[in-house]
Formats: structure tokens, C-alpha cells, sequence
């Protein structure tokens, strides 16, 4: 099966942000195609952003690797140095451990994508940049807390439940 039919892959909308953060996730959805293909040493995934959406909080990885090209639309890649257009075969690499927050953003009226390709690790520990918020992951999933490993307020996540 070394041809994928992108038709048939689910399309996974959102994040897995906690409480309303994964609001800001609006208009974002992807297909896991690393997944769809049995890769199991890195993950391929096809990020479509609407007018408006963006792929993430800016955030990093610690023990990750993650590539990213632009396939359709524009974007605007926005990091530590500031913002940097992108368009259709514009490439962004981030190695792990570098703590340069990233996250692309659609600011145009038309959908954008690109492939983002990532190592996967048994474990991992990210960063976001612009709030205090770190993720811990392991076969167990996620676990968002604050930076110093303290749990997350009500008033952080926007949830109203807590």
C-alpha cells in the first residue's frame, strides 16, 4: 500500500489543547499520513489552515526535529525573530531543544496547507512561548501543566469547569 488515498484518511480537526485553547484552534484540521502509511520512526502530517486559523500556540520541542513545507496558500511563519512569509515550496526546520516558539498563521481569505514531518520519540516535553504552559507526552498521552510542572489554573485554560 505505498500509495496513500487521501480520501480515505480521517481529517482530525482542532488540538489537543486543554480547555478553551483548543478554541484558538478554529479552523485547523490535518491529515495524519505517516500514520495512514504504518510509518512508525517520524510523523507526516498535512496541516489545512482557513482564512484565519493557526497551526499552534507558539510553542518548541525538546527532543523533537520538525520540518515544515509549504504546499498551497500562504502563511505567515511567526518565531522569536519575527514574522516571515511563506509560500507554496517555502521550507522552516526547528531543531529540537532550540527554543525558538513557533506557529504558522493564515492571514489571507483563502486555505492554506503544508506537511509538516516530525521524529517521534517515546517521550517528549514542550514549551509555549507566549504563556506558562509546558506538555509533557508518553504512551500515557498528554499532560499540560504549568512551566515549573505545577497544575494549570482555570483562568489559564479558559475552562469554566475547574
Amino acid at each position: 500500500m505505498p500509495k496513500l488515498d487521501l480520501d480515505s484518511i480521517e481529517r482530525r480537526i482542532g488540538s489537543v489543547y486543554p480547555g478553551r485553547l483548543n478554541a484558538a484552534m478554529d479552523g485547523r484540521s490535518s491529515l495524519r499520513l505517516g500514520d495512514a502509511g504504518g510509518l512508525s520512526q517520524f510523523g507526516v502530517n498535512l496541516v489545512r489552515l482557513e482564512p484565519g486559523a493557526k497551526s499552534s500556540l507558539r510553542h518548541y520541542h525538546m527532543e523533537q526535529d520538525e520540518f515544515v513545507m509549504v504546499t498551497e496558500g500562504a502563511l505567515v511563519l511567526v518565531d522569536d525573530q519575527g514574522e516571515h512569509p511563506m509560500v507554496p515550496g517555502d521550507c522552516a526546520a526547528f531543531p529540537a531543544g532550540d527554543p525558538n516558539g513557533h506557529q504558522f498563521v493564515n492571514r489571507t481569505d483563502a486555505p492554506a496547507t503544508f506537511l509538516v514531518v516530525g521524529t517521534r520519540t517515546p517521550t517528549e516535553t514542550a514549551y509555549y512561548s507566549d504563556m506558562d504552559m509546558m506538555v509533557k507526552q508518553d504512551a500515557s498521552g498528554f499532560a499540560f501543566t504549568r512551566k515549573d510542572g505545577s497544575p494549570l489554573t482555570a483562568d489559564q485554560i479558559g475552562d469554566d469547569n475547574e
